[in-house]
């Protein structure tokens, strides 16, 4: 039997057998994606939902209303949920900028600059964002308190960076170490700094992973809930919306009001999974860039 041969017998064989595992495939991609995505679903489906048919079982939505979502934003109860949506906008939004500000030079020092125990200081930064929020709680509050900074901004951004910077060094030190260096090389031989080079001829270049930082970054500091709902102190000004959701009142003592937490669920959650399927594609580049030269 010739090679040819030997080959497409090879290849007829695998089309045959191929056949026979694709259906496996697409019912564990079924099974994940339902897994994952049922209580998003449940959460929306609910948020429609009349207050008086909250525990109906019905997988579609009936009885709908609007009412749920006017409910999220009602203050009469206590609740500050519109004030809540702009405190973690401004604390994610200054977590962001502040971990891509002093991650990225950081990152590209790492990667470029001679030093010793590289691999060590790489793998301290890593082992800082597994660090578990429950053990620093306790010493964070105690911290603030005696700087007086509880129920602040700052109390928020810092604990909250100190898990970004770590994230933001992690996968910038990857996509920097495949960038060409012959660029920043060639821009030093022209006459350029090594901060001009970095500035004018890698961050461009570093656009995709620089994006991919901030938005991981940004939905970290968005979803934190354990540090703010201690450090934030009860103050309504700096109250992010995690722990707001949380602090929902009803109308009437101990009444839980499930339809409008889904509903406050729904407006916090929906606007983050538009975004993340519009830029699925950047991020993926992002993270995979660093990943191949």
């Amino acid at each position: 039997m010739t090679v040819e041969s030997r080959k497409d017998t090879s290849a007829r064989g695998t089309r045959r057998r191929w056949p026979r595992r694709r259906p496996w495939l697409y019912v564990g991609a079924a099974v994940i994606v339902v897994w994952c995505l049922g209580p998003f679903y449940w959460m929306v489906v609910t948020a429609f939902r009349d207050v008086g048919h909250t525990f109906d079982s019905t997988p579609w939505p009936t009885h709908t209303t609007l009412a749920n979502f006017r409910a999220a934003f009602d203050t009469s109860s206590g609740d500050h949920f519109g004030r809540a949506l702009l405190n973690s906008l401004i604390v994610a939004c200054a977590t962001t900028v502040l971990a891509l500000l002093f991650g990225g030079p950081a990152a590209y020092a790492l990667v470029r600059l001679p030093m010793r125990g590289k691999s060590k200081v790489l793998a301290a930064v890593l082992s800082a964002s597994m660090f578990p929020g429950v053990a620093i709680v306790t010493p964070m509050f105690q911290l603030f308190t005696s700087m007086h900074w509880l129920g602040t901004y700052q109390a928020l951004i810092i604990p909250d960076l100190s898990f970004a910077l770590s994230l933001a060094i992690w996968i910038l030190t990857g996509f920097f170490a495949a960038m060409p260096w012959e660029l920043e090389k060639a821009a030093q031989v022209d006459g350029a700094t090594p901060a001009q080079a970095f500035g004018r001829i890698l961050l461009p270049l570093a656009a995709p992973g620089l994006f991919t930082t901030a938005i991981m970054v940004f939905l970290s500091a968005w979803d934190e809930f354990l540090l703010s709902s201690l450090l934030s102190n009860g103050n309504p000004k700096v109250t992010p919306v995690t722990v707001a959701i949380a602090n929902f009142a009803g109308s009437q003592p101990h009444q839980i009001p499930y339809t409008a937490i889904m509903a406050a669920g729904a407006i916090v959650t929906v606007p983050l999974v538009i975004a993340v399927l519009v830029f699925q594609r950047r991020i993926v580049s992002g993270l995979t860039a660093g990943a191949f030269k």
